[in-house]
């Protein structure tokens, strides 16, 4: 070992040793009373980092309660760069203190938006060269900071350096690129990512969608950014409060209420709180006469009176004289800065986690203002069903809550998840004798999480007793539903069932689409239920359903994996006869397949027929099971193409 090696060790022995001379005593009782220390610690570092009394601050940060998971949140709400750099110069006088990645990570972002790229650079340089051990820094890590930075070249490059080196890079990574070809002006670019995206096999998310929104809507193309928006539930993908928002503002914008009635609507069938960022815009709608189309959003996004905000730290009553509490209770010498109370949801909830009668009393002594914005935030966080219920049980009876429609469709679907059947039939008896309106895609998710848990039954009664809550359903919705059940009865095994909910969704009159019918026979061809793909198939046809190639690829997948290459190469006829080809991918596991099960001059033909379309041969198939039929993906790509031309 070299002496800089042997330097380096003992150094990290000595910061080792300092820690758990720090730690290894507990001083609270229960992770909520440490929580509570943290965010009023937090709390007086922002204020510290507001106010006039900066040289203070290192004797602020000198206590054991100072980690990383404080630094991480201080600096993140840090009013500018330079406050924020000198928090970090402060701790170098901290000897228990060691960064790790949560805390540098945090500095890297707020560098990258204020635009301190040098700063941003010198910072990735230390962490690359070793100097914090335990850090890395990511390609997505360097894309994010330097596309937030504004510094698009260095992201692009990142990108490019991040597509040589792995086979498949992430979504997200698609997703900054097209906006930063959005922001440099370059339409057709951005455009040209997202064909790149799909073409590659990638899977569009809502965020892929959100930039294609808000470019075609900065462009001017209100209309087509609203037909991409429209085509989202046929895909299956989940409708964002950033996307509602920003077609709201370019609606009201133009005054045409008409279409923000119908978005509110829709709003409110998913289950969405109004953001803040709509408050502007439902408040000029209100201005213009639909007061009553807006006055119960607009009720949810005022600030609730009762929360106070925090000023002076002033002295404590506490006679506990522990380090850590006399730092907390230093005073600040400000007589301006007003900020509100830091809270952390998730990690509130973690520190709730284990549901004791100390930890109950000592959350009632920490005078919470208990909004249902609030209390949702915290359910989702809860990874236990009986703390989340116990919490969602104790919260009811708190001073000025009550409990409304989302913290209720919030609960049950964290408990369908969880397969707590009788739990959730008890909030839909509330949901009943209040005469509450369920949203559908809380409907939509029950029946989905009932599948993850495996409770067909359960599921079942929820589609056939408890629909009629979310009011009237539309055609559409019904077979969203019908094919949401349909999902769950393949997950549990339930084939049966699943044939006689098909029947009866027919008989109804709903038509399955194309991504319904690929889910069942992909599932029955696993199964080996040849018949039934068969009679599946021929449904298809007799349908208005127009089989799609990634329908014929799925079922050449599935018969290949279980050995049913005879079938899979009929299959392939049909595909060929429908003048559609197989991807790549597709064909070589069909001649394989072929070939061992000693069918080689089919395998020859399999190759012969792909050489003669070898220009043609797409590199994936577009689609994906259960959600996304290729015809959609080509819907989304011509209206977003189309409006960007070589003269635009």
């Amino acid at each position: 070992m070299n002496l800089s090696r042997l330097s380096r060790s003992i150094n990290n022995f000595n910061i080792l040793f300092q820690q758990i001379r720090y730690f290894v005593r507990e001083p609270f009782p229960n992770k909520l009373t440490h929580y509570l220390r943290r965010a009023q610690l937090i709390d007086s570092i922002r204020l510290h980092l507001r106010s006039n009394s900066l040289n203070s601050l290192p004797t602020l940060l000198n206590t054991r309660l100072v980690d990383p998971f404080v630094v991480t949140h201080a600096i993140r709400s840090a009013p500018n760069a330079d406050s924020a750099l000198f928090l970090v110069e402060s701790l170098k006088n901290i000897p228990h203190f060691v960064h790790d990645q949560s805390t540098l990570h945090a500095l890297a972002t707020v560098l990258a938006k204020s635009g301190r790229g040098s700063e941003l650079r010198s910072l990735i340089r230390e962490i690359n060269v070793g100097r914090y051990d335990s850090t890395r820094v990511s390609f997505m890590n360097l894309m994010q900071w330097y596309a937030v930075s504004g510094d698009v070249d260095a992201a692009l490059d990142t990108w490019y350096e991040y597509r040589s080196s792995v086979e498949r890079v992430c979504t997200e990574s698609y997703n900054i690129v097209m906006s930063l070809y959005v922001q440099k002006g370059e339409s057709l670019k951005a455009v040209e990512v997202f064909y790149r995206m799909i073409d590659e096999g990638a899977i569009p998310n809502s965020r892929t969608y959100t930039v294609i929104i808000e470019h075609l809507i900065s462009s001017g193309k209100l209309d087509p950014a609203m037909d991409v928006f429209c085509v989202l539930p046929f895909m299956r993908i989940k409708r964002t409060l950033k996307q509602y928002s920003v077609l709201i503002h370019a609606f009201v914008g133009v005054k045409r209420f008409d279409e923000v009635k119908t978005l509110l609507d829709e709003m409110r069938d998913d289950g969405k709180f109004p953001g803040r960022a709509m408050l502007s815009a439902l408040q000029q709608m209100r201005e213009a006469g639909f007061a009553q189309e807006t006055q119960e959003f607009l009720q949810e996004m005022f600030p609730d009176e009762r929360i106070k905000s925090i000023g002076l730290c002033t002295e404590s009553d506490d006679d506990d004289n522990d380090d850590y509490e006399d730092s907390i209770n230093e005073e600040v010498q400000t007589d301006e800065v007003r900020l509100k109370p830091w809270l952390d949801p998730k990690a509130l909830a973690n520190a709730l986690n284990k549901w004791t009668p100390e930890v109950v009393s000592t959350l009632e002594g920490a005078n919470f203002v208990w909004t249902t914005r609030l209390a949702c935030k915290i359910l989702r966080s809860f990874r236990s069903p009986e703390t989340a219920w116990n919490f969602f049980c104790w919260v009811a009876y708190q001073p000025g809550f009550t409990h409304d429609v989302y913290t209720v469709e919030r609960m049950m679907t964290l408990l369908a998840r969880q397969g707590k059947v009788e739990l959730v039939d008890e909030l839909i008896s509330k949901v009943r004798s209040e005469g509450m309106r369920l949203p559908f895609s809380t409907l939509r998710l029950i029946i989905h999480f009932y599948g993850l848990s495996k409770n067909a039954d359960a599921a079942l009664k929820v589609f056939h007793d408890d629909r009629q809550l979310c009011g009237s359903i539309t055609k559409f919705n019904l077979m969203l539903l019908y094919s949401s059940l349909l999902r769950t009865l393949t997950k549990c095994n339930r084939n049966s069932d699943a044939i006689n909910v098909l029947e009866d969704m027919i008989l109804d009159g709903i038509c399955p689409d194309i991504q319904t019918f690929t889910g069942l026979m992909h599932h029955f061809a696993l199964q080996g239920d040849i018949k039934t793909v068969q009679k599946l198939f021929t449904m298809v046809r007799q349908s208005d359903v127009e089989p799609d190639a990634y329908m014929f690829k799925v079922l050449i997948q599935a018969y290949c994996k279980r050995e049913r290459a005879a079938l899979a190469w009929r299959i392939f006829e049909d595909m060929k006869n429908a003048n559609l080809m197989p991807d790549a991918a597709t064909k070589d596991l069909l001649v394989n397949s072929l070939w061992k099960e000693g069918k080689r001059k089919e395998a020859a033909i399999v190759e012969e027929s792909c050489e003669d379309n070898n220009n043609s041969l797409p590199l994936v198939l577009r689609g994906h099971m259960w959600t996304v039929s290729s015809a959609d993906l080509t819907r989304v790509y011509n209206i977003y193409s189309n409006n960007f031309t070589t003269t635009s």
